[in-house]
């Protein structure tokens, strides 16, 4: 023992340097760090799971400076695990993943720090501007309303709309030298969306000095198309049963002229409406339009009402009036109609007398109201929960008739579970609805696929043999879709989407002569063709597991 004592006292350079060193203090590490003198501060600062916190992060800072970037991890994530109170761990770590460009990690990072911190403005704004540079423009307005930001100096638009000047200016909800809000955006795609002349639009911030210039680019629809192609694309969009003329933006006012013609032998129908901006203003739109219809039906599939199988129903119907929109803000609109109707039935036999009320030649006058409202709107995730509700109300002029009525509501989510872009989407829909009084044929609900219906369940065709009436029918109804669509193919002209369905539903009537009588469960696969960003191609295939038998289907729209 005494020995190695005196081996010691003789020989002291032999003992190890750092017995003799003072371990580093935070006041010196944060001194080399606000010097610039990182290497410095990574020699005197080892990595070590006796360090405190605070040396923890000077560390990690100082190897974020050097780019040293898995070393600059370890050493924040061992802070953390012994501070996981102090947000700046968090933050630190969110510039590592974004320098590295692992944009989702750092966003998860800055999310927890201002969870730990709402009033940190360096994470909210670094959070904003992650959110712009991955394309979520929504996300990046969200976060900066909360620190006042961001100044914007001009609008610019690109290409430049022929739409009147001054109809599109009030379609705009912010100015330039304001702080463009996330509400006031939202204000606006509803007046836009209102206007019915922009199928693709989106908005950009351009960086311009510490302010922004908001980019307005779109893609307009004028007259028939903007080019003999588009335009030959549009109308005969429904070649070879029916045509499509469509005019819009007649004289650069926003007025729209549309109409259908179907000259199918079963299914023949004529639709026109001419609709125009109320006094230049964008947030209201009026207009009038009419739908007069030739359908044969066979309903021996969906009325028990009768001795005999109505198999060769056939039902005129004509319909015309106004309709008015209007958008209140970026969360709620609303719709009226003022509608008569009349309709006329032939080769009504062997009908039981409770209920000829189905079949009865009348007309009709009905006030429709619908009122649309966000429920939910998550930016960040890119999710948001839509509702409507629409009542109605009038009077059938036949005898024994009397007043009706009916209400319905829907509500929808819609997730882009991506970042950015629409690689994936998944939408989910639930409806229901009930009329009230004695309903003639055409006022009941259809459970089916169908171009004149729009409660889908893929895997029940509406029509049998070009007839009308194949899909169940009734006064109330409940409904759920969901779907799930996959970008394959994109480029400026076509792009491609394909993903599988479940449609689930049931249809009444307190008649008991219509309805579906059981629970419809139908899954299968579409895929969607948009072509010039406008013209859409849909197709499916639906199978009804009740049944065995399946569906497909074909329909485009814009």
């Amino acid at each position: 023992m005494i020995l190695p004592l005196l081996f010691l006292l003789l020989f002291p350079g032999n003992l190890p340097a750092q017995a003799s060193e003072k371990p580093a203090t935070a006041a010196q590490a944060r001194q080399l760090y606000e010097a610039g003198r990182y290497e410095e501060l990574v020699k005197l600062v080892p990595p070590s799971p006796g360090n405190p916190p605070e040396l923890d992060l000077y560390l990690g800072m100082a190897l974020a400076k050097l780019q040293r970037w898995p070393q600059a991890r370890a050493a924040l994530e061992a802070g953390h695990a012994k501070a996981p109170r102090d947000e700046r761990f968090l933050v630190e770590l969110a510039g590592v993943d974004y320098k590295t460009r692992n944009y989702d990690s750092a966003k998860s990072e800055l999310r927890q720090a201002l969870a730990l911190d709402p009033g940190d403005t360096y994470a909210r704004n670094f959070l904003a501007t992650i959110y712009l540079l991955t394309e979520n423009l929504d996300a990046a307005l969200d976060n900066w309303n909360k620190i006042g930001k961001p100044h914007i100096t001009d609008i610019s638009m690109e290409p430049k709309p022929r739409l009147k000047n001054e109809i599109l200016q009030r379609a705009f909800a912010f100015s330039p030298l304001s702080t463009l809000r996330l509400s006031q955006l939202r204000t606006t795609e509803a007046r836009i969306d209102n206007l019915n002349l922009f199928p693709m639009y989106h908005f950009d911030l351009v960086p311009d000095n510490s302010s922004y210039t908001v980019d307005f680019v779109s893609t307009e629809r004028n007259g028939f198309g903007s080019n003999k192609f588009e335009a030959l694309a549009s109308i005969f969009r429904d070649i070879p049963i029916a045509v499509d003329p469509e005019y819009y933006n007649l004289g650069g006012k926003g007025i729209n002229l549309l109409s259908y013609f179907r000259w199918d032998e079963n299914k023949r129908r004529v639709w026109a409406s001419v609709s125009t901006p109320v006094e230049d203003n964008p947030s209201l739109r009026a207009g009038l339009y009419t739908d007069a219809r030739n359908e044969n039906w066979d309903l021996s599939r969906t009325f028990r009402g009768s001795t005999a199988p109505l198999t060769d129903l056939n039902m005129e119907r004509i319909e015309f009036g106004p309709q008015f929109r209007s958008v209140v803000n970026g969360r709620w609109s609303w719709q009226a109609h003022l509608v008569y109707a009349y309709r006329r039935f032939r080769n009504v036999r062997d009908v039981l007398p409770a209920y000829t009320f189905f079949f009865t030649n009348t007309g009709s006058l009905e006030y429709r109201m619908r009122t649309d409202y966000r429920l939910i709107d998550i930016p960040d995730r890119r999710l948001t929960l839509t509702s409507w509700v629409r009542g109605s109300f009038g009077k059938n002029f036949a005898a024994g008739l009397g007043a009706f009525g009916g209400i319905e509501g829907s509500l929808e989510l819609d997730w882009f579970p991506k970042p950015s872009g629409d690689d994936y989407q998944t939408t989910l829909r639930f409806r229901i609805g009930r009329n009230f009084g004695n309903a003639t044929l055409d006022e009941l609900y259809q459970l089916g696929v169908e171009r004149d219906n729009d409660l889908w369940v893929r895997g029940i065709s509406g029509t049998r043999e070009g007839f009308k009436g194949n899909a169940p029918l009734g006064r109330e109804f409940v409904l759920w879709n969901w779907e799930t669509d996959k970008t394959v193919y994109k480029n400026p002209f076509l792009s491609i989407q394909i993903g599988p369905f479940v449609d689930i539903g049931k249809d009444t009537d307190p008649s008991g002569v219509f309805g579906s009588r059981f629970w419809l469960w139908d899954p299968g696969l579409q895929c969607k063709f948009r072509i010039f960003g406008d013209i859409v191609v849909l197709v499916s295939y639906g199978r009804d597991l009740h049944s065995g038998s399946g569906a497909f289907y074909e329909t485009t729209s814009r």
